[in-house]
């Protein structure tokens, strides 16, 4: 095999819409990986998914497509919806380890009907930081050990169902303040804190037989006070060496800052090939141009002596190993309990009489990796923070409300005639207002906080 096909089959980029391009279509045919789906390239509806990513099969066969689908905030099959599926902080709030099992096969049933083999999920980051601005619902919690069991079990529900799992981020990004999206995070923590907290989500996820595991773009000054973990040679051999992983390092996207900052998106997939990952991922909405000038760097890196050919090789080959198009076993599972997805709620403080309450939601922005999309009630109105709030009885949504000072200063203006509902990261609260903390948005979550202020008097 070639040098220039070698350097193609270890890249997962993903081109701008929902409709494959010619010249993506022949890169495929060269040998690209595989392609990673984001916000445009899916519609909501997923016939339209299928359509793409049967397009992608016919320009090659056995390229894998890849998604990130977590449930709960971090949908991209059912952003206008919201996710039909529990998210990791509801589903840890419960701790059922049959009702996460069964989210998997559920998000499973999805992406095998809509052709996709590769699931960039579940995070297996304990969110052990309650200002972490990119991580949060999107963990099973702030307990190690219940992280870990929890990402067992979603994975073995996943993988149960033809979908090959990539848990991330390694080493872990639950402790940190930033967002890897927007610059370089640090995980300031001693190693062995790092072995005691961070790891053991991982060494579950290993050891329930997890197909990948992507890395993070933080700096981890304990573990190599040099380069983040994409580009770390020391905390990549730890998942190898000491957990015993010997399937494919997946890199989070290369576009992100964390990663390409000050050194750009070919570099950058050098330096991770160099550290041992395997597959690269590359953002959303990107040119066919990008990909070559990756490719390029590549086959440069190997023919001056900086990157063994034999290294790129074995990525090649650990990426040709995830499982492409497995058949489902069995039917998704049922829609969760209504009692159970009531034990994920928190409810502080006595409901007011919500008869004729508006919706209200405080608009913040999402997180890079939770996108804009449906969350909570539907609203009656939207205000900016900061902005007044309509007069009469309201039920407030929020999200990560102890993040957005401006958010609280609204949420002060408010008498007990309201409702706080808290859908993100549930912060400290000494309001006598009352609040619902959900743990983050899904469709399941969404009707049982309906049902509850609905016997609170709130009719539309």
């Amino acid at each position: 095999m070639s040098l220039e096909s070698l350097a193609l089959r270890v890249l997962l980029p993903s081109f701008r819409g929902p409709d494959l391009p010619p010249e993506w279509a022949g890169l495929l045919e060269e040998g690209l990986g595989g392609v990673c789906l984001f916000g445009s390239n899916v519609t909501g509806d997923l016939g339209d998914a299928r359509a793409l990513t049967d397009a992608v099969r016919r320009a090659r066969a056995d390229a894998l497509v890849a998604v990130d689908e977590e449930g709960g905030d971090v949908t991209r099959l059912h952003v206008r919806t919201g996710s039909p599926v529990l998210g990791a902080a509801q589903l840890g709030g419960v701790d059922d380890l049959d009702l996460t099992a069964a989210a998997g096969r559920a998000v499973a049933a999805d992406l095998a009907a809509a052709g996709i083999d590769l699931d960039l999920g579940p995070v297996a980051d304990v969110n052990s930081n309650p200002d972490n601005p990119v991580i949060g619902t999107r963990s099973f919690g702030s307990d190690p050990g219940l992280v870990g069991r929890h990402v067992s079990a979603w994975v073995g529900g996943l993988q149960d169902g033809g979908v090959a799992a990539c848990v991330k981020h390694f080493p872990g990004h639950g402790g940190t303040g930033q967002d890897s999206h927007l610059t370089v995070p640090v995980l300031e923590a001693p190693a062995a804190t790092i072995r005691e907290r961070d790891l053991p989500p991982f060494a579950a996820a290993v050891e329930a037989g997890v197909t990948a595991v992507m890395t993070s773009h933080i700096a981890v000054p304990a573990l190599d006070p040099d380069l983040p973990a994409t580009f770390s040679r020391p905390i990549l051999s730890m998942l190898r060496a000491d957990l015993g992983f010997a399937g494919a390092i997946v890199s989070d996207a290369l576009d992100m800052a964390g990663a390409s900052a000050g050194r750009g998106i070919p570099e950058a997939a050098v330096l991770a090939l160099l550290a041992g990952a395997d597959l690269l991922c590359v953002g959303p909405d990107k040119d066919a141009r990008l990909v070559r000038e990756i490719q390029a760097a590549i086959v440069d890196a190997v023919r001056a002596g900086r990157l063994l050919e034999e290294r790129l090789a074995d990525a090649a080959g650990r990426v040709a190993e995830i499982r492409r198009g497995s058949v489902v076993s069995g039917l998704a599972p049922p829609p969760p309990d209504r009692a159970l997805v009531r034990r994920a709620l928190v409810v502080e403080g006595s409901l007011p009489d919500l008869a004729g309450a508006q919706v209200v939601s405080i608009g913040t922005p999402a997180n890079i990796a939770v996108g804009e999309g449906a969350w909570g009630i539907r609203p009656d109105v939207v205000v900016a923070p900061g902005d007044p709030l309509p007069a009469g009885p309201l039920v407030v949504q929020v999200r990560d409300a102890h993040r957005h000072p401006e958010v609280g200063g609204t949420l002060a203006t408010l008498s007990t005639a309201a409702l706080v509902v808290e859908w993100g990261w549930p912060g400290p609260w000494d309001r006598a207002t009352a609040r619902i903390c959900t743990r983050g948005s899904s469709q399941p979550m969404v009707a049982a906080v309906e049902e509850i202020v609905r016997k609170a008097g709130w009719h539309r």
